[in-house]
């Protein structure tokens, strides 16, 4: 998901296998629906539920792993995702988020960045979705 302070900023999380920033993601749990899979991870993954959602992509954004990847990265079982996109506008304060506090723990750390800046900061196989959906919820960003 794409949380959006009121500055038009997206958070950013510093993945903690060292792997660079990336934003809040997950999977969609059995009888789930994908807004309720998106509420869900930013609870699990930065320990708020201070988001409400604003937005969704229109379609599904795909994105597969590079070779050497492939059999090691997601589980070793997947060549890529399919993933639908939520903006999400955060409603409370910077204290309302703990990275750490959360039971398994993916970011060693956090900031507000530029979208401009977040698609150069993530892993390569990835800044293509982080494009199109920068693009698709551009009037909600800085």
């Amino acid at each position: 998901m794409v949380l959006i302070d009121r500055a038009g900023l997206v958070f950013a999380g510093c993945r903690i296998d060292g792997m660079g920033w990336q934003m809040p993601q997950g999977g969609i749990d059995k009888g789930e629906t994908p807004r309720d899979a998106a509420l869900r991870e930013l609870l699990e993954e930065i320990g708020t539920n201070k988001g409400e959602i604003v937005a969704e992509t229109a379609d599904w954004l795909t994105y597969d792993l590079p070779e050497h990847l492939i059999g090691k990265a997601l589980k070793g079982r997947y060549r890529g995702q399919t993933q639908k996109w939520f903006a999400m506008r955060f409603t409370g304060s910077d204290d309302d988020i703990d990275v750490q506090g959360v039971e398994d723990p993916e970011f060693d750390g956090w900031t507000w960045m530029r979208a401009a800046d977040m698609a150069e900061h993530i892993i390569a196989f990835k800044r293509d979705v982080y494009r199109q959906v920068f693009d698709e919820f551009s009037g909600l960003l800085r």
